[in-house]
C-alpha cells in the first residue's frame, strides 16, 4: 500500500481500476489499440496483460519487439503511478529490453518490480512471461523522470 506525503501519511490504495483510468486518460490511441488490460496492483508492482493478436506479430509469426517494449513501458508507468499512489507526470529516460525467446498464439504477462522511487527518478525491472510458461521471453529495465 502506498503512503501519500503530508495528510498525516494516510496510506492509500491503488486499483486496477484506478490504472484503467490513467491508461485511458494519459495514454496516446495507439497504445490503447495494443488492448492491454491491467490484472493486478501493489504497493511497487504491476501485473499487465498483452493479449496475443496477429495483428502484433512480426513476419514469421511472433510477438513483435516493438509491442512488448511498448507494453513494457506503459506497465511501468502504471507501477509507478501504484507505487506513488497515483498518476503524475514522468517521462522515460532509459529502456533496455533482453529478448529471450519468441512468444507466438499466447497472452504476455508483464510484470513490473519498482527498485527505487526517488523524488525525481524512479527504476523498474520488467519480466514478460507468456501465459502458462515459466520462462520468461524478454526482460526490461527502465528508468523513469518524475515531473511532477
Amino acid at each position: 500500500m502506498a503512503v501519500r506525503p503530508g495528510r498525516h501519511n494516510a496510506p492509500v490504495t491503488f486499483s486496477p481500476a484506478d490504472a484503467d483510468k490513467i491508461l485511458a486518460d494519459h495514454f496516446a490511441p495507439w497504445v490503447l489499440a495494443l488492448g492491454l488490460t491491467v490484472q493486478e496492483t501493489g504497493e511497487r508492482h504491476a501485473v499487465l496483460r498483452l493479449s496475443w493478436s496477429g495483428e502484433l506479430a512480426r513476419d514469421g509469426g511472433g510477438l513483435s519487439g516493438q509491442a512488448m517494449m511498448a507494453a513494457a513501458d506503459t506497465a511501468t508507468v502504471i507501477a509507478i503511478s501504484a507505487a506513488r499512489g497515483g498518476y503524475g507526470p514522468m517521462t522515460t529516460v532509459q529502456q533496455s529490453t533482453s529478448f529471450q525467446r519468441p512468444v507466438v498464439g499466447a497472452d504476455l504477462l508483464i510484470h513490473v518490480r519498482v527498485t527505487k522511487l526517488g523524488k525525481r527518478m524512479a527504476f523498474a525491472d520488467i519480466t514478460l512471461t507468456p501465459e502458462g510458461s515459466a520462462e520468461p521471453a524478454a526482460t526490461a529495465s527502465t528508468v523513469y523522470a518524475l515531473l511532477g
